[in-house]
């Protein structure tokens, strides 16, 4: 999911709002302040203020209602049909709540007009503000901003169609970098060093004369590379819980997200993220500052270290953390390496590790070294909850599905953390991760923050 997508799809809740409080001025002014007084004396009065608050509520309550007549879906923008016929239907039920609320409390509003012009100029005017920010959008479309970089796979004609419409609309929001005739090695070699250098966002396996074969492989490949996936295809065939069909080119496109959070999920995660991580950091900063006290005081070096950790996408970022070892820990690694107590995976773990201080010790048990993890969690280099971070050297062992583990933001905690936290084998911990990234929702997110502090507190398996 493109975060101009993101942007685009949430400027349209304050810009829905706005329209809002517009159609009911329009309204009010049309009846109280035009030649209608004259056809047909006011009976309801109201004072402007009055009016603008009642406004202002209505239009507070329509905004969900939108939601719920999936307004706010999040993807390149629609036709202006389809658009409108959203709009419609929003507006609609939000009518339907106004009648139904005037009915059960038995008050007669004075002015009809005004229910019914409102509702109208609603219409119309939310309308304009989705083509007013759709036009925006294809706009930055045609200089080649927020677009997808798309590789095409495909060599009959129906590939072609599919390549040359696309060259040929500059506002659809799909950029070709590349076109590859065969699915075989060499153009899965040249695949992937296009997304080592971050050239493309999505493959397109345009042929639908595919086999199922194929469809898995390139589908393995997307997910090992963090690329999205869309293939031309039998929609019959679609049977995946992360599946949306849509038309692209007048051919139907299966897209297979890599993980439920693509869409809302992911800006209503960020919220989380933002509000809880900020509270915590308000809280916990005496705690800070007695940490720092104890640190200095038990060895030399800094406070703080900042760790190199891979992130979503595989992009590499700081990680702040207490500093529990020594000065320079980083380089007897490799001395240390013999007495790693993790026989397979990836991952280091050594129980009795020379390089941790005193005070390093006791933060480790509890935890207490993470919590500077909540300034990464603000910045947005990390979430909350999700998979471990983990480092550039370890990253680079993955295989196969475990790559899988970069196709969101590591996490603070996570479904792994509070099942056994350092005691799991390196494939259990990346199976649980991979079954959180692929079935994510909200109230597995609360689930797993809510079990976290009993875990911790126990400090079970803590290394």
């Amino acid at each position: 999911m493109k975060r101009s997508e993101l942007l685009f799809s949430f400027l349209l809740i304050p810009v829905d709002y706005l329209m809002l409080i517009l159609a009911g001025l329009v309204a009010y002014f049309l009846r109280y302040k035009t030649f209608l007084t004259d056809v047909r004396p006011a009976v309801f009065e109201i004072s402007l203020v009055e009016y603008l608050i009642i406004v202002a509520i209505v239009a507070i309550i329509w905004i969900p209602i939108f939601g719920l007549a999936q307004m706010y879906s999040i993807g390149k923008p629609k036709r202006l049909i389809g658009e409108f016929n959203r709009v419609v239907l929003g507006c609609s039920a939000g009518l339907v709540i106004i009648v139904l609320f005037i009915f059960f409390r038995h008050e007669l509003f004075g002015s009809r007009f005004i229910v019914l012009a409102g509702f109208l100029f609603s219409i119309f005017f939310v309308f304009l503000g989705r083509i007013i920010i759709r036009s925006i959008q294809r706009s930055l479309f045609k200089k080649q901003i927020g677009v997808w970089r798309v590789v095409v796979f495909g060599e009959d004609r129906t590939s072609s169609n599919f390549i040359n419409a696309l060259k040929n609309d500059l506002e659809s929001g799909y950029l070709i970098v590349r076109h590859f005739r065969k699915l075989d090695d060499a153009s899965l070699g040249s695949l992937s060093n296009i997304s080592k250098n971050n050239g493309a966002d999505m493959v397109i396996l345009a042929d639908p004369n595919h086999g199922r074969r194929e469809v898995f492989r390139l589908y393995q490949f997307c997910q090992e590379h963090h690329l999205d996936f869309s293939y031309a295809a039998d929609i019959l065939e679609a049977k995946h819980s992360n599946v949306e069909i849509t038309e692209l080119a007048s051919i139907p496109i299966v897209h297979i997200k890599r993980t439920p959070l693509d869409g809302w999920g992911r800006i209503v995660k960020r919220i989380m993220d933002i509000i809880l991580s900020f509270f915590a950091i308000i809280i916990l900063a005496p705690i800070f500052l007695l940490c720092a006290f104890f640190i200095k005081l038990d060895s030399k070096g800094t406070v703080f270290v900042k760790l190199v950790r891979m992130g979503d996408a595989g992009k590499k970022f700081k990680l702040y953390k207490f500093r529990s070892m020594i000065t320079d820990a980083h380089k007897m690694k490799t001395q240390l390496s013999i007495f790693n107590e993790r026989s397979e995976g990836p991952l280091f773990k050594m129980k009795h590790d020379p390089r941790i201080t005193r005070f390093g010790k006791f933060m480790r048990k509890w935890s207490i070294d993470e919590l500077p993890n909540f300034i990464n969690v603000l910045k947005g280099d990390i979430s909350l909850v999700g998979p471990r971070p983990h480092e550039p050297e370890e990253v680079e062992k993955y295989s196969g599905y475990q790559k899988r583990l970069l196709n969101i933001k590591p996490g603070i905690t996570g479904l792994a953390q509070i099942s056994g936290r350092s005691n799991l084998s390196f494939d259990e911990e990346a199976r649980l991760d991979l079954f959180y990234i692929e079935n994510w929702n909200f109230w597995l997110d609360v689930s797993i923050l809510l079990r976290t502090p009993r875990v911790v507190i126990y400090g079970k398996n803590a290394v």
